[in-house]
């Protein structure tokens, strides 16, 4: 890269590898269901989740708003964290787009809804009233640091969307981090929502893409809904490409962006005026605040003028930093040490 950077883990580069594989991938037309990477995709992202069937869709976004336009109608509630990825970032598309009105209850600090909030929130049978249709959940919870949350949570809230008639959706962005942060098969984590997508395009490496993943029945029907959202794509073999090789290749290796995230997180917390929660960092970002007579936005402005290091600031008051592909050790300490020249004269 041309300079390090920081700020999620959407900016690397597709690997070599990838790029080998776009070269060369098979292509067909995928809105008429014929182009053999995207379906071979597809067939392997289900199979590696346990789900019946997948959906190749441009973003987390796209399809986050495509299973929740497949689970509730107009007028319905869904009922999700406050700090939740398709709440605070997706644009408001669920209710604009979707007319289903978001519902909000309170995480924890490691962004688990509370079992009796979330039954509470559930709506009476009253004409007053939307239903009460579905519950979003988050794995892992970038709000709260992206720490991983165990099966055994998903467990427990299936139990009380169980009793609650609710459909369950996981933006599982990050799903791959959480499998391997907790050291468990991703299907395990999945195996008790009915719908969950996954990022290509975040520490897998690949330049474009998620996964939609549920029943054959709901997956089918998506399809249509992503067709009206924009989302029919032709020969996006090319783009398939890489997320196979993603799926084949880059799983395992996320060990070495949390290894390196807690690098940085001892590095920071060496320096004096940076307030680093390391209790959270236990995948591959780090939140960290900053004291004295410095804000994090001219913290931010500095490394990239002065340093040429991307990082990015969280509301309300927190930075960022996400590890990847493109930043390792080396990158690690070039970024504590910038920030410690930077605090020294703060």
């Amino acid at each position: 890269m041309d300079r390090i950077d920081f700020r999620s883990d959407t900016v690397g580069w597709p690997t070599p590898e990838m790029r080998e594989a776009m070269a060369t991938a098979r292509v067909g037309d995928d809105v008429y269901g014929e182009d053999p990477t995207v379906n071979e995709l597809e067939a392997l992202a289900a199979e590696r989740l346990g789900k019946e069937a997948g959906l190749f869709v441009t973003s987390g976004t796209q399809g986050n708003l495509v299973a929740v336009l497949g689970h509730a109608r107009r007028g319905d509630e869904a009922i999700l964290g406050y700090e939740s990825h398709i709440f605070q970032w997706e644009v408001g598309g669920m209710a604009s787009i979707g007319g289903i009105l978001p519902h909000t209850i309170p995480t924890d600090a490691m962004g688990r809804m509370d079992l009796a909030a979330v039954e509470a929130a559930v709506r009476e049978d009253d004409d007053h009233y939307g239903h009460s249709t579905l519950l979003l959940v988050e794995n892992t919870f970038g709000g709260r640091g992206g720490i991983p949350l165990p099966a055994d949570y998903f467990a427990a809230l299936k139990e009380v969307a169980g009793r609650n008639s609710l459909a369950v959706h996981l933006d599982g962005a990050r799903l791959f981090n959480a499998a391997v942060a907790l050291g468990v098969e991703a299907r395990e984590l999945v195996a008790d929502v009915d719908t969950v997508t996954f990022c290509l395009s975040k520490g897998l490496c690949a330049p474009v893409g998620s996964i939609l993943c549920g029943p054959a029945d709901f997956i089918k029907e998506a399809r249509r809904t992503r067709k009206s959202l924009g989302g029919g794509m032709r020969q996006a073999g090319i783009l398939a490409a890489a997320g196979l090789v993603a799926l084949t290749s880059m799983i395992d290796r996320l060990a070495v962006d949390h290894e390196n995230a807690r690098r940085l997180a001892d590095k920071l917390g060496t320096i004096d005026g940076v307030n680093v929660p390391k209790e959270t960092v236990r995948t591959n970002i780090v939140f960290f605040r900053v004291e004295g007579g410095i804000s994090p936005q001219d913290l931010c402005s500095r490394l990239d003028e002065e340093y040429a290091i991307g990082l990015d600031t969280y509301p309300p008051d927190y930075l960022r930093a996400v590890t990847h592909f493109w930043v390792g050790e080396k990158e690690v300490g070039a970024l504590a040490d910038a920030v410690a020249e930077i605090m020294k004269t703060a």
